[in-house]
C-alpha cells in the first residue's frame, strides 16, 4: 500500500494552542487523583518519586523532541520505530498505544460522569458518560483548530487552578493566612519522619506515580499539526522539565508540607481537597470537583484526538484499512476519528453493561504500555541519532551525554518493567499487557513475513517475464 504524507493533515493550531498544551497538556486528572494516594504509600518522601519520574520523563521527552524535531510526524515515536527498528516495531507500539487512549475514553468519561450524577441524581451516569464523549467527538470532527481551542481553554482553567493553589499553599506554609489551621513544613519530618515506609515504598510510590505522567508526549503529535512544528517541539520539549518541577512537585510538596501522610482523609478526600480544606478554603470540595471535571474533559478530548491520529498514521504506513487516510476539506481524519469514537463508545457500554471483571481484564492490558511507549522512544533515539547524522541532519535538540543516558534510560525502564513483574500486586497487570504486546508483535511479523512473500512473487513474476520477452 502506497504512503500516504501527513501533510493532508491540516495546519491549524496555532502558536498559542501548542504553547497552551504544552504547559497545561502535562496537568491531568492523574494529578488530582493520585498524588493522595502516592503520599499515604510512600510519605513526604513521594516527593522523591515524583522527582524520579518527572527525570525519567524529561529524558524521554529530550529523545523524542530530538526526533520529532528533525521529523515531525503525527505517528510521532511509532513513525520512528518503524524507521529505526523496524517495521514491526512501529506497527506494534503504534497499535497498542492507540489501545491504550481508546480505554482512556470510557475511564475519563466515567469520572466525569460520576461528578456530573452528584450533582444531578436523577440523570443514570452511562448518559452522562455518553453525552459527554458525544460532544468531545463533535468538538474533534470539526477541525483540528476547534480541538485546539477547546483544549487551550482547558488547560488555561487547569494552569490558573494549579498556580492558585501553589500560591495559597505557599502563604499557607509561611503563616500569612490567619484563617488557616495550618502552617510551617513540620509535617515533612513528623509522623515517622520524611521516610516512615523505608527506600521500597519510595520505589512502589514511582510505579504509581509513572502513569501520572502519560501523555506528556501527546505534544510531538499535536505538533506536527501546527503552523511552525519544529519551532512548537523545541519550545515544548525544552519547558518539560520546569513544568514538571512546578506542577508535580510543587504540588506535592505543599501537600506534604500541610497534610500530614497518615491523616485518614487524604485518600477519601484526595490530598487537594484536604489540603484546601485545613487551608480553610470555603467549599473545597466542589472547586476540585470542577477542577477534576475540567481535567477529565480536557484528558477524554486529547484521548479522541492521539487515538484518532495515531491510527491515521497507521494506515498512511499501510498498517491499518486505507479508508482511515481519508481527510475532509478542513484537513481532518474523520475516519480515524469516528473509528477510534466509536471503539470508545462501546468501552463506555462494556464499562456500565458488561460483568465487572470483563472492563477490569480489559484495562489490566494497558498496564505497561506507557513504559513500553518509554522503551521504544529511547531505543529508537539510540538508532535515529546515526541515521540523522549519516545524512547530515541539524538537530536544534540533542539528547544530553548520548549515548549512556540514553542507555540508562533503557537499564532504568527495563528494571522498573521487571519489578512490575515481581511485584504481586501489579504481576497479573504487566503479565496480561506482555501477552497483548505479544499478540500484536505476532501480528506484525505475520503481515510482515506476508508482504515480503508477495513483494518476492512479484519480483519473480517481473523477472519472469523479462525472461520470456
Amino acid at each position: 500500500m502506497q504512503h500516504i504524507p501527513n501533510a493532508r493533515l491540516s495546519s491549524g493550531l496555532k502558536q498559542r494552542h501548542v504553547t497552551m498544551m504544552s504547559i497545561g497538556g502535562v496537568i491531568g486528572a492523574g494529578l488530582f487523583l493520585g498524588a493522595g494516594i502516592a503520599i499515604s504509600n510512600a510519605g513526604p518522601a513521594a516527593i522523591i518519586a515524583y522527582a524520579l519520574t518527572g527525570a525519567l520523563v524529561g529524558l524521554v521527552m529530550r529523545m523524542l523532541g530530538e526526533m520529532a524535531v528533525a521529523m515531525p510526524d503525527s505517528g510521532s515515536f511509532s513513525t520512528y520505530a518503524d524507521k529505526a527498528i523496524g517495521r514491526w516495531a512501529g506497527f506494534s507500539i503504534g497499535w497498542l498505544y492507540w489501545w491504550f487512549w481508546v480505554l482512556v475514553i470510557p475511564i475519563e468519561a466515567t469520572a466525569a460522569a460520576s461528578i456530573l450524577n452528584a450533582w444531578m441524581q436523577a440523570v443514570p451516569t452511562w448518559v452522562f458518560a455518553l453525552g459527554i464523549t458525544s460532544l468531545l467527538t463533535l468538538s474533534n470532527l470539526l477541525s483540528v483548530k476547534n480541538y485546539g481551542e477547546f483544549e487551550f481553554w482547558l488547560c488555561m482553567v487547569k494552569v490558573a487552578a494549579i498556580v492558585a493553589f501553589l500560591c495559597l499553599g505557599a502563604a499557607a506554609i509561611m503563616g500569612w493566612l490567619p484563617f488557616s489551621s495550618v502552617s510551617g513544613v513540620s509535617k515533612l519530618v513528623a509522623n515517622g519522619g520524611f521516610m516512615p515506609h523505608g527506600v521500597g515504598a519510595i520505589f512502589s510510590a514511582m510505579l504509581a506515580t509513572m502513569f501520572c505522567f502519560v501523555g506528556t508526549e501527546i505534544i510531538t503529535i499535536a505538533a506536527a499539526e501546527s503552523d511552525n512544528p519544529k519551532s512548537q517541539i523545541v519550545k515544548a520539549t525544552n519547558s518539560v522539565i520546569w513544568r514538571i518541577l512546578l506542577f508535580y512537585l510543587g504540588s506535592v510538596f505543599i501537600i506534604s508540607s500541610l497534610v500530614a501522610w497518615d491523616d485518614p482523609l487524604l485518600r477519601s478526600h484526595g490530598a487537594y481537597h484536604r489540603t484546601l480544606e485545613l487551608i480553610g478554603i470555603p467549599s473545597a470540595r466542589l472547586m476540585i470537583d470542577l477542577l477534576i471535571l475540567v481535567a477529565v474533559a480536557s484528558a477524554l478530548n486529547s484521548a479522541l484526538y492521539t487515538a484518532s491520529r495515531m491510527v491515521f498514521s497507521l494506515a498512511s504506513r499501510g498498517d491499518a484499512p486505507r479508508l482511515l487516510t481519508r481527510t475532509d476539506a478542513r484537513g481532518t481524519p474523520r475516519p480515524a476519528v469516528l473509528a477510534s469514537t466509536a471503539v470508545g463508545f462501546l468501552m463506555v457500554f462494556a464499562n456500565y453493561f458488561l460483568p465487572e471483571y470483563v472492563f477490569g481484564f480489559l484495562l489490566s492490558t494497558t498496564g505497561g504500555i506507557g513504559l513500553f511507549v518509554y522503551l521504544v522512544i529511547a531505543v529508537s533515539q539510540l538508532r535515529m541519532r546515526a541515521k540523522f547524522r549519516a545524512e547530515g541532519v541539524e538537530l536544534p535538540i540533542r539528547m544530553w551525554l548520548y549515548p549512556w543516558l540514553t542507555w540508562a534510560v533503557i537499564v532504568f525502564i527495563c528494571a522498573i518493567l521487571l519489578t512490575m513483574v515481581w511485584r504481586e500486586e501489579q504481576r497479573c497487570e504487566m503479565l496480561t499487557t506482555g501477552a497483548l504486546a505479544g499478540c500484536v508483535v505476532a501480528a506484525a511479523l505475520i503481515l510482515q513475513w506476508r508482504r515480503g512473500r508477495r513483494g518476492a512473487d512479484v519480483t519473480c513474476a517481473a523477472a519472469g517475464a523479462a525472461r520470456g520477452a
